[in-house]
């Protein structure tokens, strides 16, 4: 996984990592969740992959949509 940038400070998320049609987001309490093109749609994907290289505003992004995921470890 990569590290987020957490730019602005104040984000819950730790690491990420990008695959084809998903992202996976680790959350400061340890807690993975899986999001995927099918569970929250491909362009909520496609921004919350953007957000993440950005390092920047993707905490926020999930607590506004509440994005599907596939899978929660």
């Amino acid at each position: 996984m990569k590290r987020y940038a957490n730019l602005s400070g104040h984000s819950g998320v730790v690491a990420y990592e990008d695959r084809p049609g998903a992202i996976v987001i680790q959350f400061d309490g340890g807690e993975t969740y899986e999001y995927t093109d099918r569970s929250a749609g491909a362009s909520v994907v496609a921004e919350m992959q953007q957000l993440a290289r950005s390092g920047k505003g993707l905490s926020s992004f999930i607590a506004k949509h509440k994005p599907g995921f596939v899978r929660r470890r």
